[in-house]
């Protein structure tokens, strides 16, 4: 697909060429997963120019030669890209979330025909967390019965998610947070000032770093800001909520929920006499963190857990920020 990069991260080098130089033992179907914002589809997009090469150099693809162009140009015969609508036509009306059996049905004939200059041909299938029961199902009827030189592509977040059956019949690649130091050096190149807090609020991901700092003006959102500075100032009763609920709701519950879950994860380690570890420039987080209760805490960290696993859920999106402001705050003061 055009508009992508097919070029590995600096801190991808090493493990791709360590895993791309086995090609003789290769799997026809590989789980490639990890955190978000550490370059899963980049390092995929990458591997799918390396195996389509033609002159291929320690497993790495050359970069020059017809089959390296016509994968940057978007062309090449035997790379297919399976994505929802919603990736790859975001601009549709109603675009799907899912990726639809009938992209799978779709391979058909391709996964049937003689590949170019009988090399590989590549699947890439982008994120894999994102195939619905049905599609799932196609996709296991073709991994059960691979054809010949195909080799699959399976990208993804969450693994617990996918069917097991699928898993069980790929073989898995892990990739690792990246070393914070690589990862601050390349954020720095990228015009990213103080990278090392950016890199910390988006857990270690370098590419979730540089999306933030592209779309707000400091390492955590303005609403968390604001929250904590009630916080830091005022007692429960006189905290109004209304302005950062309003905040909130514009936002995807589960980010927004995850950013709360991180504020309490902070205040907790700061309680126990440690470092924050994803805020650690935001104003007021230590006289919070010296009035609160440790239990307390712990127990709306828990929460907060539970309360991701129906983020997704269609509930009334006032009731559900006012709600869980409100006994965020609560588990705040210590009374």
């Amino acid at each position: 697909m055009t508009g992508l990069s097919y070029e590995f991260l600096p801190w991808q080098q090493a493990i791709a060429q360590q895993w791309l130089s086995a090609q003789e033992r290769f799997s026809h179907a590989w789980l490639i997963h990890g955190q978000p914002g550490i370059g899963k589809q980049q390092f995929t997009l990458a591997a799918a120019r390396s195996l389509l090469c033609e002159t291929p150099e320690h497993g790495l693809a050359c970069g020059q030669c017809s089959a390296c162009r016509w994968v940057f140009a978007g062309n090449h015969p035997d790379l297919r890209y399976v994505c929802p609508d919603a990736l790859s036509n975001p601009d549709a009306s109603s675009p799907s979330k899912e990726i639809r059996v009938e992209q799978l049905r779709a391979l058909g004939d391709w996964l049937h025909t003689t590949t170019h200059a009988g090399g590989w041909r590549v699947a890439v299938i982008y994120p894999a967390d994102a195939l619905n029961p049905i599609s799932a199902n196609a996709l296991l009827k073709v991994l059960e019965e691979p054809p010949a030189n195909t080799v699959f592509l399976l990208v993804a977040t969450a693994v617990d998610q996918l069917l097991p059956t699928i898993v069980s019949r790929c073989r898995r690649l892990p990739l690792p947070l990246p070393d914070s130091n690589l990862a601050t050096e390349w954020l720095a190149q990228q015009g990213i000032e103080q990278p090392a807090a950016w890199l910390a609020a988006a857990s270690g991901g370098p590419l979730t770093a540089q999306s933030l700092a592209q779309q707000q003006e400091q390492p955590y959102p303005a609403w968390l800001q604001a929250l904590v500075a009630q916080l830091e100032t005022s007692s429960q009763g006189s905290i109004s909520i209304s302005t950062i609920a309003s905040e909130v709701e514009k936002l995807a519950p589960a980010d927004w929920l995850m950013t709360l879950q991180r504020l309490f994860i902070d205040l907790s380690l700061l309680k126990h006499g440690q470092a924050p570890r994803y805020y650690p420039d935001l104003p007021g987080l230590p006289t919070v963190a010296k009035r609160c209760v440790a239990e307390k805490l712990a127990h709306m960290s828990k929460w907060l857990v539970s309360q991701q696993r129906v983020a997704n859920h269609p509930l009334n999106t006032q009731l559900r920020s006012h709600h869980v402001l409100n006994k965020a705050i609560a588990a705040c003061v210590n009374n």
